[in-house]
């Protein structure tokens, strides 16, 4: 068996975590395959040395918005970019599959697909299509891709699954990212088979992953944990940890990550 180390970060712009210690700190985490949320930049537009990685990336059409990369030592077999093509993305925001949103890479033993899920926006617009297109589409995917290996997937789900899962859940519960709707469809992704990772470690509160640029959320930890690592159940012998780098600084997320043998 091999030991690996999956990393995934929202850094929330590439090209500004470069100027704040990105390369420093993924050096030293020394992680096999490292998974990028809202990248906000193409292939080419940011430059940092990292040889030992072959870089797969998904771009927004639109610039300087969303995206997706995977950064991995180990070439993969195949690398998809997106969900199945179909109208059903479109909405009033415009095509969500057109937004770098998924990147599906298959290794030997296992799918990695790493995901920027939408926001379901303040005012709740997005809710409806997160809630009845996005989140079952996804779902969807990964479970078509469990029939062939098992799964791993990550991101910034844009939802905080219990009221463990952030500081303040009585005076969220109306709020995006943590409403009825969207807490049900990280629900069916644990019903479908699917294990919250870091939940298989620790099942205490305080370790979020995100928190409000303003009013000294971080130094306060009031935040939520909204980034997650989620495994096929057949996956659940290998895993041998999952952890929160709450300490480390460059963006308003911090990297979580994933260890397992296999």
């Amino acid at each position: 068996m091999a030991k690996i180390k999956i990393l995934s970060w929202n850094v929330n712009g590439l090209r500004a975590v470069l100027k704040k210690g990105f390369i420093d700190y993924i050096r030293q985490e020394n992680a096999d395959i490292v998974c990028l949320q809202e990248t906000k930049a193409m292939r080419g537009q940011a430059e940092f040395d990292l040889p030992e990685y072959t870089e797969y990336w998904n771009s927004a059409e639109r610039k300087g918005y969303s995206g997706t990369a995977i950064f991995t030592k180990e070439k993969p077999i195949n690398v998809i970019n997106g969900l199945e093509d179909s109208t059903e993305f479109l909405d009033s925001y415009g095509d969500a599959n057109k937004e770098g949103r998924v990147i599906t890479a298959e290794f030997e033993k296992f799918f990695l697909v790493t995901v920027y899920t939408p926001n379901a926006k303040g005012d709740l617009s997005r809710l409806d299509y997160r809630h009845k297109v996005w989140d079952p589409a996804f779902l969807k995917h990964v479970k078509k891709l469990e029939e062939k290996k098992p799964v791993i997937f990550c991101g910034d789900l844009n939802v905080a699954h219990q009221e463990i899962d952030l500081a303040r859940p009585d005076t969220n519960h109306e709020n995006h990212g943590f409403t009825d709707q969207e807490r049900e469809g990280f629900t069916n992704f644990v019903n479908a088979g699917l294990i919250d990772t870091f939940r298989m470690f620790n099942n205490e509160g305080g370790n979020y992953t995100w928190w409000a640029p303003f009013g000294g959320a971080r130094q306060k930890n009031t935040g939520w944990r909204i980034d997650y690592f989620l495994a096929s159940e057949s996956l659940r012998k290998n895993i041998t940890g999952a952890f929160i780098r709450s300490q480390q600084m460059g963006s308003d997320h911090c990297p979580v990550g994933l260890e397992l043998e296999i």
